[in-house]
């Protein structure tokens, strides 16, 4: 039996170390992303690649901000989204920020002007899964509460992204993560269910794509490649030509972090090799579903060779990602 306090680190280092990895090849193809994974990550040389000037290790913004809502939990002991909008405000500012996307800047350009967190997100159409890539921590403070995490889930992400394919997103992530940590022994329909019943509420073009998962899980990697990086788009502007991976766009990238989990619930390794192989915004979907498969596993199932190498800029390493983990899981203990 897993200790619930190695799956909340398990949470963290699992994600921080799936962003790394994938960071290494954001925005690369799917053939030179599975080059990667087949030459790097599965022989042991992973350390020896990073993307410049980093070294291998580094983590993004999908990282950090998961990090300083954490952070955010364990000063004020509870969720306070106002607390955590100004601390995503302060990355940027204070220019600690490691890659970003347009609508989290554009939101924090509205906090720095006064504008409430309630109406800072970036409306819709911009759907991206900057909501959904730092959600995670909310499954660990609220997995024992559905109705909770969909609201702060919710408002997490209205922060930034106020269309309901993003914020339907980052229900589906920290939700993942409630599952995992609480099932007995895995279900995958069950998971499932859960997922699209806490979704469909939120968005209807979600829930909808969502539901295509069983039956996608069916499929070949290649093959589920095929249906899941399309998913959610209007037709009219799919161009199979300029297709080079996983976007940013919040549908397919939840999805294919969602698959890579579900394909290998056992595995951390596979799992964040497989949302890596998708090419595209590697570094989400690989932190994405290595958050998931953390939570799931614990942190003695992901690997300590490459965990060691965990850094933002030489601070925020293993040690101390692992002990912000405990704090929040004694937080919520004595809630």
């Amino acid at each position: 039996m897993i200790e619930l306090k190695d799956k909340f680190s398990g949470c963290i280092i699992g994600q921080c170390l799936g962003d790394a990895a994938g960071f290494v090849t954001e925005g690369y193809s799917p053939q030179a992303s599975i080059r990667y994974v087949e030459d790097y990550l599965k022989t042991g040389l992973a350390a020896e690649l990073g993307r410049f000037p980093f070294a291998f290790g580094q983590y993004s913004d999908d990282s950090q901000l998961a990090r300083e809502l954490m952070q955010s939990y364990v000063a004020c002991k509870k969720f306070d989204p106002a607390d955590y909008a100004n601390r995503i405000a302060m990355t940027f500012i204070e220019k600690r920020i490691v890659a970003f996307g347009y609508s989290t800047k554009e939101s924090v350009k509205r906090l720095c002007c006064g504008i409430s967190w309630q109406e800072s997100g970036t409306p819709p159409p911009a759907a991206g899964n900057g909501s959904a890539m730092r959600a995670a921590p909310i499954g660990l403070f609220f997995y024992d509460n559905p109705e909770m995490l969909i609201k702060a889930a919710q408002d997490q992400g209205r922060i930034t992204h106020q269309d309901p394919r993003s914020l339907a997103g980052a229900v589906a992530i920290s939700g993942a993560v409630a599952l995992v940590l609480t099932l007995k022994s895995f279900d995958q329909n069950y998971f499932l269910l859960k997922l699209e019943e806490w979704t469909e509420k939120i968005s209807y073009i979600f829930s909808s794509e969502l539901k295509k998962l069983s039956f996608w899980l069916t499929l070949s990697v290649v093959d589920a490649f095929e249906e899941i990086s399309k998913a959610g788009y209007d037709e009219e502007f799919i161009d199979d030509d300029e297709w080079k991976g996983i976007s940013g766009y919040v549908v397919s990238s939840v999805l294919w972090s969602l698959y890579s989990f579900l394909k290998n619930p056992y595995d951390y390794m596979e799992t964040i090799c497989t949302a890596i192989s998708g090419g595209g915004d590697t570094d989400t979907t690989a932190a994405m579903a290595g958050a998931i498969s953390g939570a799931f596993l614990g942190i003695n199932a992901i690997p300590s060779n490459l965990t060691k190498y965990l850094t933002d800029r030489q601070t925020w390493g293993l040690n101390e990602l692992v002990e912000l983990a405990h704090k929040c899981y004694e937080i919520k203990m004595n809630s």
